[in-house]
């Protein structure tokens, strides 16, 4: 673990307080709670005075029962008021929360749990009792909290605590710089999941990123269809509205649940992935439906198709529009566009195979693209640097970027390239693209997803995106299928409607007809029809190459 500098620095839960001073009758959370008698949702809300109050009950009773600052805590909640309060209430004491997808896989959460060791474990009913039976933590796990009774009496206790004086109030241990604030895992669509680490210092500096990128002001209101970004609304001062929903499939979502949220509230602020707004898009379209309060939708997850944002952004009053923010849960935000450029400037260029223009980078991100090569890089140099336009490896520094990852050396120096000259590190995105002219930066795919031939590389978004451009087709991947003569380039696709065996030989033969305008795309002569791509669990967009692969390996001859 890298040395902690000991200058003093804020606990990420003072956004929270800070809320409830300036608006403390304003709702800062709403849930869902089943349905009334006339058949319309019913919900639950905390203010954020409430949300203070309760977090701080929380917090105090951790710290009352003796739970150290620093200790780990995996808390597997699904989004509600519970998981608000929880999150800020181990943020004010010190505590680390380790926040993993639920739907990752019982193989993938039990190898989390085991690499982040965590010595909490705050769960649900049903997440407690899987931890028994699986045996999910085992080594490290000293004490369990689960929700419903056992959750208030905490409560009661840190509530005690306060009100005769054993816990100070406002409840917030002091943190310092370089602190672990949260282990963060990825959703794993490139490998085993891997724990982020944040420091407080790092969400600090998301939240102010996030604020000034897109001009988010107190007193908004967001839709937020991902538990995890849900977290920073309250930071920003907006109140957070979950909708029903099971937000591990957000490419499932009922379209009617989400207007419903939406004609209830009249959200400023919408976050979904590019696979809700694929479901939700066309149905409000169908509809007729419009959403004039949005002043802005953020997507994130997986590089958008051109004809989503197209869809979605024609239901919004201008000048609101679609944002594709481009980052990971390593360094978020890196850069942003807007679809208004995407359609009237950079689509044409996607859709001959030069990639997915992803923006200006942030003010204080910087993006450097370097030779492409597997292997780790110890120390920066500048020669690793590749002129504009070249495509190569992607790589940012900034105070958005994470240091490394829990328990991984080694995946840790494979990601970071330390930069004593100039006092910091740069980030491996782990992908492929280049800087135009213009300062923008163009994202062409996973590095490890390249497909190497025998006289050329191809990289999956260069390729995609020109057979993504046919109406018949809903996505494409691009993959790598060894054979006796060598490694052939095949692409699979999945119809956008159900195809009959005579509809599949027109698309095939007008797929290689388009692959015959441009030189990258001739090299793909195989065409495979998948029914639905495997995809992960947060997005339901980042498609699982990997295991498109060994299905493609097995349907080529």
């Amino acid at each position: 673990m890298a040395a902690v500098d000991a200058r003093p620095a804020a606990n990420i839960a003072s956004h929270l307080r800070a809320m409830a001073e300036s608006q403390p009758h304003r709702a800062a959370v709403v849930v869902p709670q089943g349905r009334g008698p006339a058949g319309k949702t019913r919900y639950a809300h905390f203010t954020f005075r409430q949300l203070d109050r309760d977090s701080d009950a929380l917090a105090a009773g951790l710290i009352a029962d003796g739970v150290a600052r620093g200790a780990r805590a995996a808390v597997m909640v699904p989004p509600g008021l519970d998981f608000f309060s929880l999150v800020f209430g181990v943020f004010k004491a010190g505590v680390v929360p380790v926040l993993i997808d639920p739907g990752m896989g019982i193989k993938s959460l039990g190898k989390c749990l085991q690499e982040a060791e965590p010595e909490l474990f705050i769960g649900i009913p049903k997440a407690q009792l899987a931890r028994r039976v699986l045996g999910w933590g085992r080594r490290s796990i000293r004490r369990t909290i689960r929700t419903g009774r056992p959750l208030d009496e905490l409560r009661s206790r840190g509530r005690a605590a306060i009100a005769d004086g054993r816990v100070a109030s406002p409840v917030e241990r002091g943190v310092e710089e370089g602190e672990t604030a949260a282990v963060l895992f990825t959703s794993g669509s490139t490998g085993v999941p891997k724990g982020a680490v944040y420091t407080h210092s790092i969400f600090e500096a998301q939240v102010a990123a996030f604020r000034d990128l897109y001009d988010i002001r107190p007193g908004e209101i967001d839709l937020c269809t991902f538990p995890l970004f849900a977290l920073f609304a309250p930071a920003l001062g907006m109140t957070s509205i979950v909708p029903r929903m099971d937000p591990t499939r957000p490419a499932k979502v009922d379209p009617e649940a989400i207007h419903e949220a939406i004609e209830d509230f009249g959200p400023t602020n919408l976050f979904g992935s590019p696979a809700l707004l694929r479901r939700v898009g066309p149905a409000f379209a169908k509809a007729g439906r419009r959403l004039p309060t949005l002043r802005r939708v953020v997507t994130a997850g997986a590089p958008a198709n051109p004809r989503t944002l197209e869809t979605f952004a024609a239901l919004l009053a201008p000048p609101a529009q679609v944002f594709t923010p481009y980052g990971a849960t390593e360094s978020l935000p890196v850069a942003s566009i807007g679809s208004d450029e995407i359609l009237n400037d950079t689509r044409a260029d996607t859709d001959a195979g030069r990639g997915v223009c992803v923006g200006v980078p942030c003010e204080t991100v910087t993006v450097r693209v370097i030779r492409i090569t597997d292997d780790p890089i110890p120390t920066w140099s500048d020669e690793l640097e590749l002129p504009t336009g070249e495509v190569g490896e992607i790589v940012v520094s900034g105070p958005v970027v994470t240091r490394e990852y829990f328990g991984r050396p080694e995946a840790t120096a494979l990601s970071k390239i330390q930069d004593p000259a100039r006092g910091t590190f740069h980030h491996r995105m782990g992908d492929v693209g280049h800087l135009d002219d213009r300062g923008r930066l163009w994202f062409r795919g996973r590095k490890s997803h390249r497909v190497e031939l025998a006289d050329e590389t191809l990289h999956t978004i260069s390729v995609e995106r020109v057979f993504d451009t046919h109406p018949d087709v809903a996505r494409t991947a691009l993959v790598g299928v060894d054979g006796p003569t060598g490694r052939t380039a095949v692409l699979c696709v999945e119809p956008a409607r159900r195809l009959g065996r005579r509809d599949r030989a027109r698309v095939r033969a007008e797929l290689l007809a388009i692959g015959d305008r441009f030189d990258h795309t001739r090299k793909v002569r195989t065409i495979l029809f998948h029914p639905s791509f495997p995809v992960d669990v947060r997005h339901n967009s980042k498609i699982f190459r990997e295991k498109l692969a060994a299905w493609a390996a097995r349907k080529t001859p």
